[in-house]
């Protein structure tokens, strides 16, 4: 394999594969020097054409943490915001050398162009391409998910039977579509919840079973609660009478956490609209792992990095 477009190109050997290796990088960051020498003079380029501030720490630290140098590339204030096209930024890089394209980008399919394209000589991960696909963010969600129930000596181990929750603005979450296609690879059972007007059009084909009532999927016994965020940005109409009728009806309140089991996680991709998805008493309640989320990403994205840049890629494929 030789780019990290989406995960409904993974198999479960390969999503497994990823995950067992990411224990290994997760073992890096105990030690007194967290770091390895296996991408020593590969040169790693952040390619951001959207704002991002995990997402891209994550990636440089994890580059870092494999010894590569790293290069941040920010539309704002480039040759972008002037009208260059991705094929010349693209070709730019590949005369520079650049041996890894990190791309985000606001258009959805543009990391898979960049791939399908020989512009560049260089494998391509996609941190996630407009309301498409967030590859690597479902990889640390269900490799956080994993390590809460099954502990650190999880490899080998896949995600079967386990009954996830995925709340909020679907229709516009990259994240959304990224986890459904991962988790239900993985073998876990995947409920959707939003009100009928964030729900994409042909959902009910896809792997997953869909409740227009957050209450309603609360009765399932769900091991994990996944709130999204809403994206008012990508919001051109009224998706919902108000902020605080979307709160009441689909936030994870105190009272609906109270109706949890003690052991069911709470997770959030980020950043966090307090109050609106998610209450405070939630987000910082024992059962959110949302800060393991971010500790995690360092882990994947070293593992990606590692299997596609390192000579390793038969370890995915």
């Amino acid at each position: 394999m030789r780019h990290l477009l989406s995960t409904a190109d993974l198999t479960r050997e390969q999503a497994v594969r990823i995950l067992d290796v990411a224990e290994d990088m997760a073992d890096v960051a105990t030690r007194e020097v967290k770091k390895l020498p296996t991408l020593r003079g590969r040169t790693v380029v952040n390619l951001f054409f959207e704002d991002s501030t995990r997402t891209r720490i994550s990636f440089e630290a994890a580059a870092k943490r494999l010894s590569a140098d790293v290069i941040n590339f920010s539309a704002k204030g480039s040759s972008v915001s002037k009208g260059e096209s991705l094929k010349d930024t693209a070709q730019t890089l590949a005369a520079i050398g650049a041996d890894g394209v990190v791309i985000r980008h606001s258009a959805s399919g543009a990391p898979a162009v960049l791939a399908a394209n020989a512009w560049i000589d260089a494998p391509v991960v996609n941190a996630g391409d407009g309301t498409h696909e967030h590859p690597t963010q479902a990889l640390l969600d269900a490799f956080t998910i994993r390590r809460r129930l099954h502990g650190a000596g999880a490899r080998g181990r896949s995600l079967d039977g386990v009954r996830v929750v995925i709340v909020g603005d679907i229709l516009h979450s990259r994240v959304a579509r990224s986890n459904v296609w991962l988790l239900a690879t993985l073998g876990a059972e995947v409920r959707l919840v939003a009100p009928a007007t964030l729900l994409p059009l042909g959902v009910r084909d896809w792997p997953v079973e869909v409740d227009l009532h957050l209450d309603d999927a609360l009765t399932t016994n769900p091991d994990v609660v996944m709130m999204l965020r809403i994206q008012g940005e990508r919001m051109r109409d009224a998706f919902f009478p108000s902020a605080r009728e979307y709160a009441r009806e689909y936030g994870l309140d105190e009272e609906r956490l109270g109706r949890l089991r003690a052991d069911t996680m709470v997770m959030h991709p980020g950043p966090m609209n307090r109050g609106l998805e998610i209450s405070a008493a939630a987000a910082d309640s024992a059962r959110s792992v949302v800060l393991d989320q971010v500790a995690n990403g360092v882990s994947i994205r070293m593992a990606v990095l590692y299997l596609l840049l390192s000579g390793a890629e038969e370890g995915i494929a």
